[in-house]
C-alpha cells in the first residue's frame, strides 16, 4: 500500500505537540534547583484560578494541574494568543525527597513548591568502633 505524505501537516501535528493547541496547552515553564536541605520548584501560572490548582503525589510521581478559563465574550477577537485550558505536568521526584512534607504556595501567578530532603537520605557520620571500645568477652 502506497502512503502520501502532507508535509504542512506533519509540521502542524509537530507544531501541536511541542506548543499545544488552544484546547491542550503545552506550556508550564518551571525552574528548580536545591537550596541546602530542600529542593524549590516553580511553575508559572499567570491569571490561573488558584482553586482550579491539584497536586497528586502517587509514589515518587507529582502531577500538577490547572486551568485556564476559555474567555467567553460576544465581543469580536481581535488576537487570542495566551493559552487557555487545562495545565498539566509531571515531575519524577528522586527516592531522597520526602514527598509526604511538600509545601506549596500560589503567589504574583507562580506556584511554588518546596519538597524537603528526606530523613533518610542526608548525610550522617558513622562511628567506628576500635579493638579498644568494644566490651571483653566472658567466659
Amino acid at each position: 500500500m502506497l502512503m502520501r505524505t502532507d508535509p504542512f501537516r506533519e509540521l502542524d501535528r509537530l507544531t501541536q505537540q511541542v506548543l499545544g493547541t488552544n484546547a491542550r496547552p503545552a506550556v508550564m515553564a518551571m525552574d528548580a534547583w536545591r537550596s541546602g536541605e530542600e529542593f524549590h520548584v516553580e511553575f508559572d501560572l499567570p491569571g490561573v484560578d488558584p482553586t482550579s490548582i491539584e497536586l497528586d503525589v502517587e509514589r515518587n510521581v507529582l502531577t500538577v494541574r490547572a486551568q485556564r478559563p476559555v474567555a467567553e465574550t460576544t465581543a469580536e477577537v481581535v488576537a487570542a494568543e495566551r493559552p487557555r485550558g487545562v495545565f498539566s505536568r509531571q515531575l519524577i521526584l528522586g527516592d531522597n525527597l520526602d514527598t509526604d512534607r511538600i509545601g506549596a504556595a500560589y503567589r504574583n501567578g507562580v506556584l511554588a513548591l518546596k519538597i524537603p530532603v528526606a530523613e533518610r537520605a542526608k548525610p550522617r557520620r558513622i562511628q567506628v568502633e576500635t579493638a579498644d571500645e568494644q566490651p571483653a568477652l566472658q567466659s
